[in-house]
């Protein structure tokens, strides 16, 4: 019997309202469930029947008629999801509360100008949707580990301003409450969840950062030297650091200058800060090492499977196994840009995965990394509809990417996913092998291909060399330096097609036939003979690649 494994608390309605309702979301009909439990985001598609995991909240892009928000409240509700964001202004009908509140969905607006693609990825940050295991009861200075709104916020009631968390990159990790007491570029700022470029060089231009990054000291930004549409009210900034590295900064967006108070606040809030950045770095670390342990786990099909299935939120979930690796031979002497090329490769994939099925779990074990990819529905074109996620993943990260993916069959529970991580790692294999030439391909479609590179593995495992005719062609070869063996190839490849095989061999046809004359003398082989030609093929099959073919423009 499987042990119930600890779920992590998910995330309230009311929580994600208090962090991003000031300046994202409007709430438009919430009623009595901002206590509703979050527990995933999904975009909405009319043209595709996405699963919904239970507490989701569906982004109703491109949703503006009413009757259709109320067709979708109640759509979504019959399907578990605790709310719907559809663009602002939405007015507050009577028909949308009376639908919000029968379907049991709030609906929520989004602030013109927002990205929802960055509304998407806050909300993802909030909810924690990447966590596995159990939880944490780790604080640091009385905040949960790594929870930079809640930190946001502290340190806005400490100071009494509205402040942000920023990286070095002026991107926006973290913002607190009050938002709308700031000025206009501090909202388009939360918005873009970026400080914009023409801000940032302006900052630039007057040294605002060189004095942040290099002062232990709080920077005053002056707003007189900005024109209002920039900056309107004062900032006040002070680096985030760990030792001597520069992690990020907090700003605050002041009426008047900090109090000596309140700046010894800001200075040992920026440590405190500086603790729950590094330890978000360091729990994503250990977050994908636990990741890669469950996946690797699940697809073993032993008796830890099911506890590892149950606690990637898989259990009972027909599912398919995606094999990813890179292409061409690698170098030796860049092993660490391989690593992250691989890591980076997977962790685009982990997206892709997630916004297909939210439920998806990608991990690099090894040099390989593993999707396993959930197929609700219908089975009968689980294959087609996988081979259709890959190769849109491939297309979209290009060749730079210069990635494969092997596909296994479906599977209906653990072992059966250990079976589906097998043929996807056979069909893997085939894919690298060819170096290319085909770039996703489930486990039927190379069958016969992966059943030559065992036999071949068998043959070098029992050092079994070529033999007969074969033999003697090789050793002639390497002998003459000619190439009997890969015109024999050609010929066989061709099924005996003179004008074929000479245009793959790059000869003359009277060359080609001289040649074949030659080495039906030489292998001692009677190329009429079905079961001869059979023997042959078979060889040149297992051959290693790299005597497959000999030097080009030999002569014989």
């Amino acid at each position: 019997m499987l042990t119930p494994v600890p779920s992590k608390p998910h995330t309230s309605l009311g929580r994600v309202l208090e962090d991003l309702g000031d300046v994202l979301l409007e709430p438009v009909a919430v009623g009595r469930t901002t206590r509703k439990q979050l527990g995933g985001v999904v975009i909405h598609d009319p043209h595709d029947e996405s699963e919904i995991p239970g507490g989701a909240v569906v982004l109703g892009v491109g949703v503006r008629d009413q009757d259709e928000v109320v067709r979708l409240l109640h759509d979504v509700g019959a399907r578990g999801a605790a709310a719907l964001v559809v663009r602002s202004p939405v007015t507050p009908a009577p028909e949308l509360r009376r639908a919000a509140d029968s379907s049991g969905v709030a609906l929520l607006g989004l602030a013109r100008g927002a990205s929802w693609t960055q509304l998407a990825a806050m909300l993802r940050t909030l909810l924690a949707e990447e966590d596995v295991g159990e939880v944490s009861p780790q604080t640091l200075g009385g905040m949960p580990s790594g929870d930079l709104f809640a930190l946001a916020n502290a340190i806005a009631a400490l100071i009494d301003a509205p402040v942000t968390i920023e990286d070095r990159s002026n991107r926006i990790l973290a913002f607190s409450g009050r938002q709308d007491e700031a000025d206009p570029s501090r909202v388009e700022t939360i918005l873009g969840r970026q400080v914009p470029e023409r801000f940032a060089r302006g900052l630039e231009r007057d040294g605002v950062f060189e004095r942040l990054y290099r002062d232990h000291a709080p920077v005053y930004v002056d707003p007189q030297r900005y024109d209002d549409n920039e900056i309107a009210i004062p900032r006040v900034a002070f680096a985030v650091r760990a030792g001597d590295e520069v992690l990020g900064s907090i700003w605050a967006a002041v009426r008047e200058p900090l109090s000596e108070e309140r700046t010894q606040a800001l200075i040992d809030a920026a440590k405190l800060v500086a603790l729950h950045l590094l330890r978000l770095r360091a729990g994503a670390d250990v977050e994908r090492r636990l990741r890669a342990d469950l996946v690797s786990t699940a697809l073993e099909g032993g008796a830890g499977a099911p506890e590892a299935i149950a606690r990637l939120g898989l259990l009972g979930q027909p599912s398919i196994v995606l094999a990813m690796g890179l292409l061409g031979a690698p170098d030796p002497e860049d092993d660490l840009r391989l690593v992250a090329d691989r890591q980076r490769v997977a962790d685009a994939l982990a997206m892709h995965l997630s916004a297909v099925q939210p439920r998806s779990a990608v991990a690099l074990v090894g040099d390989v990394a593993y999707g396993i990819l959930p197929m609700p529905g219908g089975h009968a074109d689980c294959q087609e509809r996988s081979v259709r996620v890959a190769s849109t993943f491939l297309e979209r990260t290009g060749r730079r990417a210069a990635a494969a993916i092997g596909i296994g069959p479906l599977a209906l529970d653990a072992s059966g996913l250990h079976a589906s991580r097998d043929g996807a790692d056979r069909a893997l294999r085939v894919l690298l092998t060819n170096g290319g030439a085909k770039r996703v391909a489930t486990a039927d479609d190379v069958h016969v291909d992966a059943l030559m590179l065992d036999l071949a593995d068998l043959a070098a495992a029992r050092g079994d060399v070529a033999t007969g005719p074969v033999a003697r062609l090789l050793a002639y070869d390497a002998q003459h330096q000619s190439q009997l063996v890969h015109t024999l190839r050609c010929w066989l490849d061709a099924f005996g097609d003179i004008g074929a095989a000479s245009a793959s061999a790059y000869v003359h046809p009277n060359t080609f036939r001289y040649r074949l004359r030659r080495l039906a003398e030489v292998g001692e082989i009677d190329l009429d003979d079905a079961g001869e030609r059979f023997a042959a093929m078979l060889q040149l099959r297992l051959l290693p690649r790299d005597a497959r073919t000999g030097p080009p423009g030999a002569e014989d």
